[in-house]
C-alpha cells in the first residue's frame, strides 16, 4: 500500500494552480496540495531570494516517470525541483487514491 509523494515548485500561483489542474485532468494525480513559500538558493553564482509555491503531487509509484517527463514539460523553471518519495498509506487514502487514478 504505497504511494508517491512528489514535490516541485512554480514561480506564481497561476502557475501552480494550472500545473495542478493539468496533472489531475490528466489523471497523473489523485491529490495535489499547493502553498507559497520563500526560498534562497543559489544560481548562476548569485544567491537568489524568492517567493515560490510548492506543489505536493500524491500520485501512483508507477507514475513516477511519467510525472517527472510531465513535470519537465510544463515548469517555468530551467531546472524545475522534482523530488519524491514513496510511502506507505492507511488503507482507505490508498484505496482511495487507486480509484481515483
Amino acid at each position: 500500500m504505497k504511494v508517491l509523494v512528489m514535490i516541485t515548485t512554480e514561480t506564481s500561483k497561476t502557475n501552480a494552480l494550472r500545473v495542478a489542474k493539468l496533472l489531475l485532468q490528466n489523471k497523473l494525480a489523485a491529490c495535489v496540495s499547493v502553498k507559497q513559500i520563500f526560498s534562497i538558493y543559489e544560481w548562476d553564482s548569485d544567491i537568489e531570494e524568492t517567493k515560490e509555491f510548492e506543489i505536493t503531487i500524491k500520485s501512483k509509484p508507477e507514475f513516477r516517470e511519467n510525472l517527472i517527463d510531465f513535470l519537465h514539460k510544463i515548469s517555468s523553471y530551467d531546472v524545475p525541483q522534482i523530488i519524491y518519495k514513496e510511502y506507505h498509506s492507511e488503507m482507505k487514502y490508498y484505496e482511495w487514491l487507486n480509484m481515483t487514478i
